[in-house]
């Protein structure tokens, strides 16, 4: 079985992985559904890497194209036109698309708190040091360029004491970094980017989210109307990418979770063996099941008010931006 494509998904998707490094669409499988899933490239999506190569999405019906997105505009855009039918990133994404671009999309799941840390230029000694030069990031008014903002602001720079440049995700603010020394911190990066370019010879300035305490990162988009008309397929995607989490964080599947992550993100050993560790870790990993963060959702939101003015300053009450039932759903059924 195939969705009924959405507008425009058939040629943009097609352009897509092409332009962005997706995946090729796999022959479906008799009776399976077909679907688009962007994703930044990274270890966020250890889950997917899991669930696809254990066959968890054939499992439940399901034959995924997985698109790699150069930035957060792409994500953002290509979910509300309908270009893809489900997405992952960071939260605040989601919260912008509401309020800014007045697109009905839901949070239909967590994920992690992003990993996240501070990577700025050798000689940067202190975040005082970051005053009269430039900070790379992905868009400059969502998720970790706010959270950047938030430990800038808390080491008493203001917006205005640095220059803000938004090049791209994860690896265009690494590759700036490394190619124009001028780039003086690449605002947040997660692993395995943060183990790279330490192993570079940048600077790992420490936890991002010691500066707002609980925070929820990666999440699952999608937009309302279609999720509404396909509900069962979100909840067989929810129960293949959580047992894809379970199998990964199972201790016992250590060497092949770490060769895989090594294949699928082209690490070296080291690396995939230290972003392993990062996403197992007991206290700051990757959260088991994909359980969404309620606490850590209203500190994005606390977050957005506070640097953005957005709201008056007073952030709103949240549920009007998730809808956790097919999340409950597919939980029951495993």
């Amino acid at each position: 079985m195939t969705i009924k494509p959405t507008r425009r998904s058939v040629v943009a998707g097609a352009a897509a992985t092409v332009a962005f490094g997706g995946l090729a669409r796999p022959a479906l499988a008799q009776g399976a559904t077909a679907l688009k899933v962007i994703v930044f490239p990274g270890l966020s999506n250890l889950s997917i890497f899991a669930a696809q190569h254990r066959g968890l999405f054939k499992k439940h019906g399901l034959e995924i194209e997985l698109i790699n997105t150069p930035n957060s505009g792409v994500l953002r855009n290509g979910i509300a036109k309908g270009d893809y039918h489900l997405g992952h990133a960071a939260c605040d994404n989601a919260v912008a698309m509401v309020e800014i671009a007045k697109a009905d999309v839901i949070l239909a799941m967590g994920g992690d708190n992003g990993l996240n840390r501070v990577i700025v230029q050798p000689e940067i000694k202190s975040y005082a040091d970051l005053r009269g030069k430039t900070v790379v990031v992905d868009a400059p008014n969502t998720a970790f360029a706010l959270l950047l903002y938030k430990v800038l602001k808390d080491a008493g720079l203001n917006k205005g004491d640095y220059t803000v440049k938004p090049v791209g995700g994860t690896p265009a603010r690494l590759k700036a970094m490394l190619e124009d020394k001028a780039n003086a911190a690449a605002g947040i990066m997660n692993p395995p980017s943060s183990f790279a370019a330490v192993e570079k010879g940048l600077k790992d300035m420490g936890s991002a989210a010691r500066a707002i305490g609980a925070y929820q990162s990666d999440t699952l988009f999608v937009m309302r109307p279609w999720a509404k008309a396909n509900g069962d397929t979100v909840i067989r995607y929810i129960k293949a990418y959580v047992e894809g989490r379970r199998w990964a964080l199972d201790p016992k599947n250590k060497d092949e979770v770490t060769k895989l992550l090594a294949d699928r993100l082209k690490l070296s050993p080291k690396v995939a063996a230290q972003s392993y560790a990062a996403a197992t870790d007991a206290a700051d990993g990757i959260v088991r099941d994909a359980k969404f963060d309620l606490e850590g959702f209203r500190n994005v939101l606390k977050l957005r008010a506070e640097i953005e003015g957005q709201w008056g300053g007073n952030p709103p009450a949240p549920g009007k931006y998730f809808d956790m039932s097919y999340y409950d759903k597919a939980l029951a059924g495993l």
